[in-house]
């Protein structure tokens, strides 16, 4: 039996997100909100980013400006790794049923990671497509990025360009730098058009892998805070070491494994893998910089 309705897929595959409301229960969220904020708690404690996670990498990463008084714990690498309430809301929860909605019966996971924006943060995301930094053999990917906040108008949403998944894949080196970005003519024309994915907590929002997107900074006194799960149907293969991995790479959460590989016609540059704990290059101090 579907989640979703027919509405509701055929919207999302003519605009390339689709936000929809009660993703996960609401005892789920509150154990989803509790870890987060005692991430937060113990990151007061910390002036760097810390942790390790599969690769070596850390797994808490901290804005620079993060300090105890105002914490600043912008993402957590591969959280599903370390907590059953993530692993839950990952594999297992009305969220994940509705991605196999999408590109299902067989789905597997790709990475998950909490993009966090927490009152005073400075963090923003540029305009890119998600599947340019982490290209498969089909493009049949999505992002769920599950709010475990109220996301408004004005607490850094995330902003998508409807129907840009249609288009061209658009490079995010200039100069032969990966910067992780589009250019600024091509941001310029995609803000245009720009609409914002807002909801209540426990809503999300599903964003076609090549859908283009990015953030404006928090500038409310409100906290935004994204768990992001990232999958694909089970016959897409990545073409590219996953930039956030984690235990659960490959996982079918939904269906079999068909053991069979769907390939389609594209062109894209290779990413550059990530050396700091920021999965974006956009984030990344310059010693962080990959130079693959």
């Amino acid at each position: 039996m579907s989640t979703l309705t027919q509405q509701q897929r055929d919207q999302f595959w003519n605009d390339g997100v689709l936000t929809v409301k009660d993703a996960v229960t609401p005892e789920l969220l509150f154990a989803l909100r509790a870890q987060f904020a005692q991430w937060v708690k113990e990151s007061r404690n910390q002036n760097a980013s810390y942790g390790e996670t599969v690769d070596g990498r850390p797994r808490f990463d901290l804005e620079p400006g993060h300090s105890a008084r105002t914490p600043a714990l912008r993402r957590v690498n591969s959280p599903a790794d370390v907590s059953d309430a993530f692993f839950e809301a990952m594999a297992h929860s009305r969220m994940t049923d509705m991605v196999a909605d999408l590109i299902g019966p067989n789905v597997k996971h790709h990475h998950n990671k909490i993009n966090s924006k927490l009152p005073g943060a400075t963090t923003q995301v540029k305009w890119h497509q998600d599947f340019c930094y982490t290209p498969h053999s089909n493009t049949d990917l999505v992002t769920a990025l599950l709010m475990l906040d109220n996301v408004t108008e004005d607490n850094g949403p995330p902003e998508t360009a409807p129907g840009s998944h249609k288009g061209p894949l658009y490079s995010l080196w200039h100069e032969d730098v990966f910067t992780g970005a589009v250019s600024d003519a091509e941001a310029e024309h995609m803000q245009t058009s720009a609409v914002k994915c807002v909801g209540e907590a426990g809503s999300v929002c599903l964003m076609h892998t090549c859908v283009a997107h990015g953030s404006a900074p928090n500038l409310s006194r409100r906290p935004r805070t994204l768990f992001i799960a990232v999958y694909s149907a089970a016959d897409a293969m990545p073409c590219c070491p996953n930039p956030v991995p984690g235990k659960h790479q490959g996982l079918i959460v939904r269906g079999v494994d068909p053991k069979m590989i769907r390939a389609s016609p594209f062109k894209v540059r290779l990413p550059e893998y990530p050396k700091g704990a920021s999965f974006f290059v956009q984030q990344a101090g310059p010693n962080e910089r990959s130079t693959a």
